[in-house]
C-alpha cells in the first residue's frame, strides 16, 4: 500500500531521504517541509528531476510552531524529521496526536529517551516513534547489531565513523557536513559505553588511538557522544564491552580539544564590552562559518570489530565502509551514509515491521537485514573475519 511520507527540514540528509523513498518506498506522495518555502522547493524539485518523476511537493512550515505542525501532518502516514536534535521531542507529541509514524536523527541520548518517554501515547495512538535513524548514531550501531548476531558469544564490540574531506586542508583537516551544533554535541558532554558489563559514561575528545584505514593510511580514533544512544542499555547482559569513536586525521583532537578546554562551548553568558555573549552561540557562528566555507568532496569511513566465539573458536569480525561523494547525484557520503539509513528504516515502519512505541533503535530492525538493504543501495560493505589466538573463555 502506498504511503504519504513527510521530511521535516528539507536540508542535506532530508532531501537524501526523499530521493531514497522515491526510489525504494513506491510512495505515494513526499511532502518536503521546511520553515524555509525555497529550500523545501529547491529539495523537492531535486528529487523529482532526479528520480524522473513528481513524488515530491514542497511546503512551508515551522516545526515549533504546534498548530502548524499539526496540520502540515494530519494526512502523512510517516514523518523523517531531520531538524536540530533538541526539537524532536516537541514533533514527536505532535506526530503522536495526528497518528503519524516519526523516525529522526537523534544526536543527543538525553534527547532521544524523552522522544522514547511518549512510548505509551505512542502505543494508544498505535504510532512508532524511532530516533537515531542517521549514521552515527544509527549505521554503526546496525553494524553492532550486525556483529552480535554472527557471533555466539560477543566480548567486545567497538565501532568508528568518520565523515571527512577528500583533499583536507590544515589546520583542521576537516569539512562541516551537518549542522556544527550536531558537531559540538559529539564533541562535548559525555559517551555512553559498555564496559566489563556496566554502564560507563566517558569524556570525551579522549582515548585517542591509532587506526589503519587501507584507502587513507594513518588515521585517529577519540571518544565523542552519541554514538551508541540507547544501545549500551538494551545490549547490556549480551557483550561486556561496547563503544564508538569518530575518526578524524591525525592532529584534529589535540586542536579541538583546546576548545572545550578554555571553554569555548559553555552555555553561559559572560559579558563582553557590556553586552552578554554566550561563547558557544559565538563559536557556531565564526567556527561553523569559517568550515562552511571550506569547499570539496567528502568521504565515509565506517568501522565495526567484534571480538568474540563462534562454536569453539575465538575469532574477530569486521566490518568496514569507504564510501565518497556521489558524482552521478552529487549527494555527499554524509547525505547518502545518513538520509538512505534513515529511509530504510522509514520503510520498515512503514510496511508495518516495526511496533507501535517509542522503538530503540536497536530494536528496530536486526542489523543483517539493515546491511542488506545498505548494499542495495550501491554502498559498498567489506566483511572479513580472522580467528584470534587466545583459548575459548570458559
Amino acid at each position: 500500500m502506498s504511503k504519504t511520507f513527510a521530511i521535516l527540514g528539507s536540508g542535506m540528509q532530508g532531501t537524501a531521504a526523499a530521493f531514497d523513498l522515491a526510489k525504494f518506498a513506491s510512495p505515494d506522495k513526499i511532502v518536503m517541509g521546511d520553515v524555509s518555502l525555497a529550500q523545501a522547493q529547491h529539495a523537492a524539485h531535486r528529487v523529482n528531476a532526479l528520480v524522473g518523476e513528481a513524488f515530491c511537493e514542497p511546503r512551508q512550515v515551522d516545526a515549533l510552531d504546534s498548530t502548524a505542525l499539526h496540520g502540515f501532518l494530519k494526512d502523512v502516514d510517516v514523518l523523517l524529521s531531520c531538524v536540530p536534535y533538541w526539537m524532536h521531542p516537541k514533533i514527536a507529541a505532535v506526530a503522536v496526536q495526528t497518528g503519524t509514524h516519526m523516525l529522526d536523527l537523534g544526536g543527543n541520548t538525553e534527547v532521544t529517551l524523552e522522544t522514547l518517554a511518549l512510548d505509551a501515547k505512542a502505543k494508544e495512538a498505535g504510532v512508532s516513534l524511532v530516533p537515531d535513524t542517521g549514521l552515527a548514531p544509527g549505521l554503526v550501531n546496525s553494524i553492532g547489531l550486525y556483529l552480535l548476531e554472527h557471533l555466539d558469544k560477543a566480548e567486545t564490540i567497538k565501532l568508528y565513523c568518520g565523515v571527512l574531506p577528500q583533499n583536507p586542508q590544515p589546520p583542521f583537516n576537516y569539512k562541516l557536513t551537518f549542522n556544527v551544533e550536531g558537531l559540538v554535541t559529539e564533541y562535548d558532554f559525555e559517551a555512553v559505553a559498555l564496559r566489563n558489563g556496566e554502564i560507563a559514561m566517558i569524556e570525551t575528545l579522549t582515548e585517542l588511538e591509532e587506526l589503519h584505514i587501507e584507502e587513507l593510511g594513518k588515521m585517529e580514533a577519540f571518544v565523542t557522544s552519541g554514538g551508541t544512544s540507547t544501545a549500551p542499555y538494551s545490549l547490556q547482559g549480551k557483550v561486556d564491552n561496547y563503544e564508538y569513536k569518530t575518526i578524524r586525521y591525525p592532529g584534529h583532537c589535540e586542536l579541538v580539544k583546546v576548545f572545550k578546554d578554555f571553554g569555548f562551548w559553555s552555555p553561559a553568558p559572560i559579558e563582553i564590552g557590556g553586552s552578554q555573549v554566550v561563547p558557544r552561540q559565538l563559536f557556531y557562528k565564526v567556527f561553523g562559518d569559517a568550515l562552511s566555507r571550506f569547499e570539496d568532496q567528502d568521504l565515509c569511513v565506517v568501522r565495526g570489530v567484534g571480538l568474540g566465539t563462534k562454536g569453539e573458536e575465538r575469532v574477530q569480525l569486521q566490518v568496514d565502509i569507504f564510501d565518497k561523494q556521489c558524482d552521478k547525484t552529487g549527494f555527499t557520503s554524509m547525505e547518502r551514509l545518513t538520509g538512505f539509513s534513515m529511509a530504510i528504516h522509514a520503510i520498515e515502519v512503514a510496511e508495518g515491521r516495526v511496533a507501535a512505541g517509542g522503538v530503540r533503535y536497536e530494536d528496530s530492525m536486526t542489523g543483517t537485514r539493515f546491511l542488506e538493504e545498505l548494499r542495495r543501495r550501491g554502498i559498498h560493505v567489506k566483511f572479513s573475519e580472522e580467528p584470534l589466538d587466545s583459548p575459548v573463555r570458559a
